[in-house]
């Protein structure tokens, strides 16, 4: 293990302990505090079964609340967050120490992700439920065509390299910090990190302790900002927390790989069919803040 793994390893832990006191903190306020239901534990192992594999949480997840109504539209960001923040980091412990990946890269692109999750999730706790069903309805759109790319093999299937020299390097970074600041509104990281890292040339293989050590610091990060706000679903973050850390090390250990084209397709079919919902839900929204109208 090296210097780089070292140093993540232990703001990892730091972000955890944190994340776990901001919950507890947290909970005395929450007004829907309660245990989750056996619904949302599924939802947490499947989504976060797959998402260890390489299909992705986010997407997912924020169709099977929306189609099924289980948890208001506005708190849907916050919920991904701190529900599948444990599924996340059980994943960077595994994969960030497993895969060789040049440690200044590594290191930068966590942090500029964890930076812009930290700034990102301040903007969405201000905005109003239109904005955020708009958002999330232009983000499934994204990521249902992503997956479609994806599956018709239209895009680059990356190089060779570990490692990236030059403009590369901070055109990286940034778009990772950009990347982390749209988590913390409910649009998944993996997939466009994963793309931009292709198009530049890097082995596919390198970016799953990338996007992975990015997430699992990001999100508890991200998710302390909403235990202040109180904008997440209590009982179906437990449950996604509870399902979502079971399905990483059954993915993980257990099955290890999939042909998962055809269930691209089906992920596909059902995030764009919410799309359509969350778009459709926005039309019939008030624009106005739900702060200011919580203190009307």
């Amino acid at each position: 293990m090296n210097l780089s793994q070292i140093l993540f390893y232990v703001a990892l832990g730091a972000a955890s302990i944190a994340f776990i006191v901001g919950g507890v903190r947290a909970a005395p306020r929450t007004s829907d505090r309660r245990w989750p239901r056996p619904a949302e534990i599924v939802v947490g192992f499947v989504t976060a079964f797959f998402d260890t594999l390489g299909i992705g949480s986010f997407a997912p997840t924020t169709a099977i609340f929306k189609l099924r109504r289980m948890v208001p539209d506005e708190r849907i960001p916050g919920t991904l967050n701190v529900g599948l923040a444990a599924a996340a980091i059980a994943e960077a412990v595994i994969f960030v120490g497993t895969i060789e990946v040049e440690p200044h890269l590594l290191i930068s692109m966590i942090l500029s992700a964890t930076v812009g999750a930290w700034l990102g999730a301040d903007v969405v706790a201000r905005l109003s439920r239109r904005a955020i069903q708009i958002t999330m309805g232009v983000a499934l759109l994204i990521a249902g065509t992503v997956f479609t790319a994806v599956n018709l093999h239209a895009l680059p299937g990356g190089g060779t390299a570990m490692n990236l020299v030059g403009w590369k390097f901070p055109f990286a970074v940034g778009v990772n910090f950009i990347l982390g600041a749209l988590m913390s509104a409910g649009i998944g990281l993996y997939a466009p990190c994963m793309i931009t890292l292709a198009l530049l040339g890097m082995h596919p293989i390198a970016a799953f302790p990338i996007m992975m050590g990015a997430c699992a610091l990001l999100q508890p990060v991200a998710s302390l900002r909403f235990f202040q706000t109180g904008k997440f679903a209590w009982g179906p973050s437990l449950g996604l927390t509870f399902g979502g850390v079971v399905g990483v090390l059954i993915a993980a250990f257990i099955v290890k790989s999939l042909p998962l084209e055809w269930l691209r397709w089906l992920v596909i079919v059902v995030i764009v069919y919410a799309a359509f919902a969350m778009m459709r839900s926005a039309t019939q929204s008030s624009p106005t803040p739900i702060a200011a109208r919580s203190n009307s």
